[in-house]
């Protein structure tokens, strides 16, 4: 593309850095400006990565802003995006979109009656490994999928985040958290849900910080923190998701979908690859060729090397809305991902099944062809 569109990010917390460094990978998008609730935090992130520092209002009203990312913490979503739009901006937030129905909706009405786009993470969906199991469920390889098993747990963050607070609050806990990987995996898969039942606990009322300046201090806990859900898609397949800041270990794989002539086990949709495994019956299949550019390992973690391609959805949103064409991130995608996440909890609390009311299609698979066209 040569007419980038032009991003203006609003929260410079730790995930703004992933932003600000990947989005280099790609033509589609251009930084012009960092904002923040604290100055200081927006001028040291703007000065690492060389994007102006302005307040959270100049930046809504600044006119070389087409699109702002919202990275603020999910109780803040809603209203960012809200005043984002109202500016005459598109908007892209990071997960979860919202955190009711009601706000989702609300935020559809006002972005058609300006004209305007939203999209939202998560966009691991569009890396090579989960565009692979798609290729590969799309073409029948396992057959009809009829269930599954999806599993992310471990003690939780307090460890090691030195302001772990939001993450167990109301609109926290690991579905909310967590489970838009997971549960927007599974919808780009398989389809969407159309009912879930749940139960939930929260084994522990208050959480120690291990790091940083406020190491020792406890925080509350008010949002289950082990879920235990079922989902029933409108294929008629049946999943189980387990969810949990609670376990120390474990060797259950984060994902494996069942089908009527085989298996695929796909890896953690937390990240972008990761190796895809594939039966026929009972015999392990060799995959096809699949050189995705979404895939090979460019950042390293204290486990090792790994792919990440943050931004790759937001460059799709800019490209689409450049193309005039759907963007794969779109806001019914993450809507239904919040109604079903919600359902979950809503389901654990009142030990019963939960329908699910919004409905949204497939996005279009991103191949090799369509993820180079968005290598800048």
């Amino acid at each position: 593309m040569t007419n980038p569109l032009r991003i203006g990010l609003i929260g410079c917390g730790n995930i703004s850095t992933s932003y600000l460094a990947r989005a280099k990978n790609f033509g589609a998008v251009s930084f012009r400006a960092v904002a923040d609730i604290n100055p200081a935090t927006a001028q040291a992130r703007g000065e690492e990565f060389g994007v102006e520092a302005m307040s959270v209002d100049a930046l809504l009203a600044h006119p070389e802003v087409d699109l702002v990312l919202n990275l603020t913490i999910p109780a803040a979503h809603f209203e960012i995006s809200s005043r984002a739009l109202e500016a005459g901006k598109h908007v892209y937030s990071e997960k979860p979109y919202v955190l009711t129905v009601e706000e989702g909706q609300a935020l559809a009405k006002l972005a058609a009656e300006k004209g305007l786009r939203i999209g939202s993470a998560p966009d691991t969906v569009l890396g090579a490994s989960h565009q692979l199991a798609r290729k590969l469920i799309d073409d029948g390889a396992v057959g009809r999928v009829t269930s599954g098993t999806c599993a992310v747990m471990s003690p939780g963050m307090e460890s090691w985040h030195p302001n772990p607070d939001f993450f167990f609050l109301k609109g926290g806990g690991p579905i909310l958290d967590l489970g838009p990987y997971y549960i927007a995996n599974l919808v780009q898969l398989i389809g969407p849900v159309a009912r879930v039942s749940a139960l939930t606990s929260t084994p522990s009322k208050t959480r120690t910080i291990g790091n940083g300046p406020r190491l020792g201090e406890t925080v509350p806990v008010e949002t289950p923190t082990t879920i235990h859900a079922l989902l029933e898609f409108h294929s008629g397949a049946v999943v189980t998701l387990m969810a949990s800041w609670d376990v120390w270990q474990s060797d259950i794989a984060p994902m494996a979908l069942y089908g009527s002539e085989g298996t695929i086990h796909i890896p953690d949709p937390n990240f972008f690859d990761g190796e895809v495994r594939i039966t026929k019956r009972d015999e392990a299949a060799e995959l096809p060729a699949w050189d995705h550019p979404l895939g090979p390992p460019n950042r390293e973690i204290p486990e090792g090397m790994v792919a990440d391609y943050r931004s790759a959805g937001l460059a799709d949103m800019a490209q689409a809305i450049v193309e005039r064409r759907p963007h794969r991130c779109n806001d019914a995608y993450a809507l239904h991902v919040v109604e079903v996440m919600t359902a979950i909890l809503q389901a654990g609390e009142e030990r019963r099944s939960v329908e699910i009311e919004t409905d949204c299609e497939r996005p279009a698979p991103l191949g090799i062809n369509a993820a180079h066209a968005l290598i800048g």
